[in-house]
């Protein structure tokens, strides 16, 4: 019988598995976002309340329909932003309550060794993967609830009650709301019930999982669907024949058994098996399979034990082994994260193997040899946990490692140029990377794509960008980030702003809600004649996705400016801008400028281009219209200041040194000092009026 946990042994045994959690962990837990951790932590399109309605209802809105993760990492966002430090331990966190809860739950079912399970699965570095890397918080966020309702549910089995049901119920349709890989929990616990009595019997124990199967599937079928169309897992790297997804499967069962029992080598990003079903050796690998499961059958007669751990270790991995498309499939057929929860198939049984043969070794009443061999185990698997933990952090170190261990991964030349690209000084290795991963596979989109980034910071380069960014399209046609980048090259090149705006509707076609598309295209159709409607429309847009962005509110202003009568939407505007971003010196100098136009405010307009001088006081364009503001008003000594000041940091000013010429003139000022000025203007640029008032000023000079 299990003897219960107390409060506080229970809260004493969780602290326990953290911190020995967070110290294998450690190298990792300062790290940076790797790979896709900026599209799964909340984006500036989703921060808003109608941000989290879409991470629900919107099917599009988030890289996977996972809605309950997508609400945890909302939630974690409006705690601690960008912070990725508090992501890793929130994920660590939920590494420890899952671990905590296999240990509850083999206590549960009287297997010996459930301590030493519940530790192995904590600290085995095939975790690495699902625990370190923030995305793969629909690991952890599902396995807790995944285990959470099994340990409930065995509840439910023996007592019958049914709030137990109710309960493990809901925590299993959070878990799926997290990561569908958690349909398996069902006919996992059928398994466990025929381990236990040697049979499974209708009504006890299949009719009350029934609803489970059904939720299960009818939820795998979405995320299928929203794998193959949303996520891209279709097309010619995901054609394979029913006898090549067999060889996967058998393949794929071996690769992760065998990283479980001997963790070397363990890689971000495996190499991409070739599947050829002309060669015979690649079918022992399933036909392998098929005997130990036959070979198992027949010890269960016996001892069920190793055929249920199999039956739960393959059945979880089910929807990984390759009969299902999974976008990863794209660069490796394998990857350590989806056995997270299968792991438990093998490491359980495996716990229950030592904690039985260890009382065999030493028997008798002291433990303390035991214990020492499982300190031992666990301090080895814990060392090498830390040393794969360290990959994870930064981006470089993670990218580069991936390629020391796989330099074929096309994946990590493509993202190790990408992060090359962000930092200054970087372009000439990322066109390096690029072109290594181009010469692995010629048609890859991303690669295509990136290099053309990289191509458009180069001085006239832009040819070659646009060049790229087409070959990007011709592999993959609903690529809006390629559209997206194509339309900002057009954009540059004189005469081409038609082609930049049908690039930026492609992209929105494809991606409705990408909000710098929306930005970009409004700022088109604004320097666009007869376009201006259409600007304005595309700025409201964009502010339907995210409300808090001042730049778009700018924009959106010094469109309205420009309409006669709606000047008061048009400070409304600026004026949300600058609540969204008080320091915003182009929105105080852009409110400026309307103001000072209206009758009656030119004190206002003053008093923005002084606050926009407070935020940016070498903003020129803010001292010269600080300089016409305070002549205007009379302030004459004041605005020769400010066009001494504009001077300062653009010396060849023709406008300024013209009006500081004018001013000077005007207040009686120094006329020599007055024609210096008209004579800096005309060597800038010819004006003949200018020329003959030079002339008129030489003249009088004595």
């Amino acid at each position: 019988m299990e003897k219960r946990l107390s409060a506080g042994a229970a809260i004493g045994i969780w602290a326990l598995l953290f911190a020995a959690i967070l110290s294998a962990y450690w190298p990792a837990i300062h790290g940076g976002m790797i790979w896709d951790d900026d599209r799964h932590v909340t984006g500036a399109e989703l921060e808003s309340f109608h941000g989290l309605w879409r991470i629900w209802f919107d099917l599009g809105a988030t890289q996977q329909y996972y809605p309950l993760l997508h609400s945890a990492f909302w939630i974690e966002h409006r705690i601690w932003g960008d912070a990725v430090l508090w992501y890793h331990l929130a994920n660590l966190a939920l590494h420890a309550t899952a671990a905590f809860l296999v240990i509850l739950i083999l206590r549960r079912l009287s297997l010996a060794g459930a301590w030493l399970a519940g530790f192995l699965f904590a600290l085995h570095p095939v975790c690495v993967e699902a625990v370190a890397w923030i995305s793969e918080q629909k690991s952890t966020l599902s396995g807790a609830l995944c285990l959470a309702a099994a340990l409930v549910y065995l509840d439910f089995d023996r007592t019958r009650r049914r709030l137990p049901y109710l309960l493990a119920t809901g925590l299993f349709v959070l878990a799926m709301l997290s990561k569908t890989v958690t349909g398996t929990l069902p006919a996992a616990l059928l398994v466990v019930f025929w381990w236990k009595r040697g049979r499974i019997g209708w009504r006890r124990d299949v009719m009350p999982l029934l609803p489970w199967l059904a939720v299960g599937g009818a939820a795998g079928v979405v995320t299928a669907s929203v794998e193959r169309t949303l996520i891209g897992a279709q097309g010619p790297d995901f054609a394979l024949s029913a006898a090549e997804r067999f060889l996967l499967a058998g393949r794929a069962l071996w690769f992760y058994a065998g990283k479980l029992l001997w963790p070397a080598n363990l890689m971000f990003s495996y190499p991409r098996w070739s599947l050829d079903t002309r060669q015979w050796q690649q079918y022992l690998f399933p036909l392998g399979a098929v005997a130990v499961a036959v070979a198992l059958c027949f010890v269960a007669r016996r001892h069920r034990g190793p055929l249920a751990g199999f039956l739960i270790f393959a059945g979880t991995l089910f929807p990984a082994l390759g009969f299902l498309n999974v976008y990863p499939f794209i660069f490796s057929f394998v990857a350590d994260h989806f056995q997270y929860l299968a792991s438990l198939g093998i490491l359980a049984p495996a716990a229950f193997a030592l904690a039985v043969a260890g009382r065999r070794i030493w028997p008798g009443e002291s433990s303390v040899p035991r214990v020492c061999a499982a300190m031992a185990l666990l301090a080895i698997l814990g060392a090498l946990t830390w040393r794969q933990s360290g990959m994870y952090r930064d981006a470089e170190t993670f990218y580069r490692t991936i390629l020391a261990r796989n330099p074929a991964s096309w994946m990590a030349h493509t993202n190790l140029c990408s992060l090359l690209l962000s930092r200054s000084g970087g372009v000439a290795e990322a066109i390096g990377q690029c072109e290594a991963a181009l010469r692995i596979r010629p048609h890859y989109a991303e690669a295509h794509n990136d290099l053309g980034s990289a191509w458009a910071r180069l001085p006239d380069r832009m040819p070659d960008a646009i060049a790229e960014f087409r070959a990007a399209l011709e592999s993959r046609p609903d690529f809006a980030e390629a559209h997206f980048n194509l339309a900002n090259a057009l954009a540059q090149a004189p005469g081409r702003q038609a082609e930049a705006m049908a690039q930026y509707e492609a992209a929105l076609r494809i991606r409705p809600a990408y909000l710098e598309a929306r930005m970009n295209l409004g700022t088109v159709l604004l320097r666009t004649p007869g376009r201006l409607p259409d600007a304005i429309a595309e700025y409201q847009a964009a502010l339907r996705l995210n409300p808090h962005l001042a730049e778009v509110h700018n924009n959106l202003a010094s469109a309205l400016a420009q309409i006669p009568g709606r000047q008061a939407e048009a400070i409304a505007e600026f004026r949300a801008a600058l609540e969204a971003n008080p320091d915003y010196a182009k929105a105080h100098n852009n409110l400026g400028n309307l103001l000072a136009q209206i009758p009656g405010r030119l004190p206002e307009a003053i008093g923005e281009y002084e606050a926009a001088l407070r935020a940016d006081p070498a903003y020129a364009e803010a001292h010269y219209n600080l300089a016409l503001a305070l002549a205007k008003d009379g302030r004459a000594r004041e605005a020769i200041a400010q066009f001494e000041a504009v001077l300062r940091t653009e010396p060849d000013s023709a406008r300024t040194h013209y009006n500081l010429g004018v001013l000077l003139l005007r207040t009686g000022g120094s006329k020599a000092e007055a024609l210096a000025h008209f004579e800096a203007a005309l060597r800038l640029g010819p004006d003949p009026d200018l020329r003959r008032l030079v002339d008129r000023l030489r003249a009088a000079q004595p």
